[in-house]
C-alpha cells in the first residue's frame, strides 16, 4: 500500500528547489484564500462551536483553513454536538433503569410503604426503556456513520487535492544537444 501524499508543510527530507516550487505553487492553486467561516450560531451550538474552532485551528496548522471545506466540518461539527445529546439522552434511560430496578427491588422485600412496583408493570416498563436505549443507539449508529462518511470525504477530498500536485517538475519535452546528435546519426545524418 502507498504511502498518502503529504501537503508541503509536512514534507521531511531533501528536495530540490523546482520540486518544491511546483508543489508550493500547485498548492495554492487549490485554496481560496478565503478562511474558514462557522455556518450556525455559536450560542446555540456551543459543542459544535467548540470542535469548529479546534478543527478550524488543526485544518489552518496544514494550511488547509479553507471556505471550500466550510459545509462539511461545520455538519461535522453539528453532528458532533447531536451525538452528545443522544448520548445523554442514553445515559438518562439507563439511569431511570437503574431506578426502576431499585422499586422493584424495594416491592420484592415486602415493604408496602416503599412505593415498588409489581412484576408485570416492572417488566412492562423495563421493556419500553430497553427499547428507548436501542433507538438510542440506532439513531447514535445513523450519525455516527454520517460523521465518518464526512471525515473520510474531507481526508479523500484533501488527499485527492494533494494527489493531483505533482511531485517533481516536468521534464523538458525538446531533446538536448546530445540527444538531437544521436538521433540525426541514428537517421544517417552526419
Amino acid at each position: 500500500m502507498t504511502r498518502p501524499t503529504k501537503p508541503l508543510a509536512l514534507i521531511e527530507g531533501h528536495r530540490t528547489k523546482s520540486e518544491l516550487e511546483v508543489r508550493r505553487d500547485a498548492e495554492l492553486a487549490m485554496l481560496t484564500g478565503e478562511p474558514m467561516q462557522r455556518l450556525f450560531v455559536a450560542k446555540d451550538h456551543p459543542k459544535a462551536a467548540k470542535e469548529f474552532e479546534r478543527l478550524k485551528s488543526l485544518l489552518g496548522r496544514i494550511g488547509k483553513d479553507d471556505d471550500l471545506y466550510s459545509r462539511m466540518v461545520n455538519t461535522h461539527c453539528l453532528l458532533v454536538e447531536e451525538c452528545d445529546q443522544i448520548q445523554g439522552i442514553r445515559d438518562q434511560f439507563i439511569a431511570s433503569k437503574e431506578e426502576l430496578k431499585a422499586d422493584y427491588r424495594n416491592d420484592a422485600l415486602g415493604d408496602p410503604e416503599s412505593g415498588g412496583i409489581k412484576a408485570s408493570e416492572y417488566y412492562r416498563l423495563l421493556a419500553k426503556l430497553s427499547d428507548n436505549i436501542i433507538n438510542c443507539d440506532k439513531q447514535l449508529m445513523v450519525k455516527r456513520k454520517m460523521m465518518l462518511d464526512i471525515d473520510k470525504e474531507n481526508i479523500l477530498t484533501v488527499q485527492s487535492a494533494l494527489r493531483s500536485i505533482p511531485k517533481k517538475p516536468e521534464e523538458k519535452k525538446g531533446k538536448t544537444g546530445v540527444e538531437k546528435f544521436m538521433a540525426n546519426r541514428r537517421a544517417g545524418g552526419t
